[in-house]
């Protein structure tokens, strides 16, 4: 699928790609509309000698890193430009003709948990109780992930060995428990200084957008593991990111309220926006020998910490942000049996089995097995899609 009615001229998302053949073999900054691939620097837009140097970057870092205001004026002329028919033919590219590549060079990765539901759904799952950490209520909590195994959508995932535990003994070997997790994420644009924290009010400024993100777990390796320190070769060996960067801008339309605060939070967390939160509804699918099973809907909406509060969160103390950090959301979940984010809370800790559509049984991924995540927000703004295919181990 294409998801061409993801990409309108209401949204024109940023991403990075290649062609294999003609000018644009090296991977530069692009945008898309519908099922055509247009490449910045083609375009005759009126903009700074710094702007016009990032078009041509392997990465969106640098794109990324200017101000809001020079990316709103960026992006009001290209939907200007674009919506000229014959600017898109004469410069587009079809989707197939094009290579698209992670669109950002990752600065740091910061796994958060914003979702109530799935904070419930998980200690049930493997706890036998739906209690929230002690600090979940106060602000989102989050541990820092590994950058360097960030790969975009259709990058092939390798089952991780590790260490876990089988009946009464400890064994190492392939993971018998894979696992994804749908969630979102914030890629910041502009940098702070060591030292400095971000207000509440300014976060926006520092997102330069969102992108769908499957963080792959090895529920097994993680769980001997995540006593007292937290998840590590569980969660490192890859994480799948969507190839299209949407703008803040893009979403506004979308803009919609949080859930209420159960309990009063710091006043750095005293949120005065009437709609900080977006209606991004959200898919997760099986895909086993062709076949597809949806396992799960969500939206962005539900999240009890919002992409305001990571930002904010991840500051607080001084640290600083960086041009291709990505904030994560955590799995966003809800509380049927057909919104849980994850197999770990769809199949109760690996208990329960779950039918697909060729009337298989399963719990944890096979390999082969896909995952396919996507998320839209109608109106002709969407992501489309974040995939990955699971392949076997690495021989011990």
């Amino acid at each position: 699928m294409s998801y061409s009615d993801h990409f309108s001229i209401a949204n024109l998302p940023y991403g990075i790609a290649s062609t294999t053949t003609g000018a644009h073999r090296e991977s530069a900054v692009v945008t898309r509309l519908e099922d055509k691939v247009v490449f910045l620097a083609d375009l005759t837009l009126d903009v700074s000698d710094q702007a016009a140097a990032a078009f041509s970057q392997p990465t969106l870092n640098s794109l990324a890193a200017l101000s809001k205001s020079e990316l709103q004026q960026i992006r009001e002329k290209l939907r200007s430009a674009l919506s000229d028919s014959s600017v898109v033919e004469k410069h587009g590219f079809k989707l197939e003709d094009v290579v698209l590549h992670l669109p950002i060079a990752v600065a740091g990765f910061t796994d958060f948990s914003c979702s109530k539901e799935h904070v419930l759904n998980a200690g049930e799952a493997v706890f036998g109780k739906r209690n929230l950490p002690p600090g979940f209520l106060h602000y989102p909590v989050g541990y820092a992930g590994t950058s360097s195994t960030v790969v975009v959508s259709g990058t092939p995932v390798q089952r991780p060995n590790g260490v876990y535990r089988a009946g009464e003994t400890i064994e190492y070997g392939a993971s018998r428990a894979m696992d994804y997790e749908l969630e979102f994420a914030a890629i910041i644009g502009k940098p702070t200084k060591m030292g400095d924290s971000v207000k509440l009010e300014d976060a926006d400024d520092h997102i330069f957008g969102l992108v769908l993100l499957n963080d792959w777990s090895a529920r097994d390796i993680q769980g001997l593991e995540m006593v007292p320190l937290g998840p590590m070769n569980g969660k490192s060996f890859a994480t799948s990111i969507s190839p299209w960067v949407v703008t803040l801008d893009a979403l506004e339309p979308f803009a919609t309220k949080a859930p209420a605060k159960e309990y009063p939070v710091s006043v750095f967390l005293h949120e005065k926006k009437e709609n900080p939160s977006y209606d991004i509804k959200l898919e997760a699918e099986i895909i086993r020998d062709g076949k597809s099973t949806k396992i799960c809907t969500a939206n962005v909406s539900w999240m009890y910490w919002t992409f305001r509060d990571l930002v904010v969160q991840k500051t607080i103390n001084g640290c600083n942000l960086n041009t291709g950090d990505i904030l994560a959301t955590g799995t966003v979940s809800g509380v049927g049996d057909d919104e849980h984010g994850c197999l770990l809370e769809l199949t109760k800790g690996g208990r329960v089995e779950i039918t697909l559509a060729d009337g298989a049984k399963s719990t944890y991924l096979q390999d082969g097995d896909g995952i396919r995540m996507t998320a839209n927000c109608g109106g002709g703004v969407g992501f489309g899609d974040c995939t990955g295919f699971l392949t076997p181990a690495r021989p011990l």
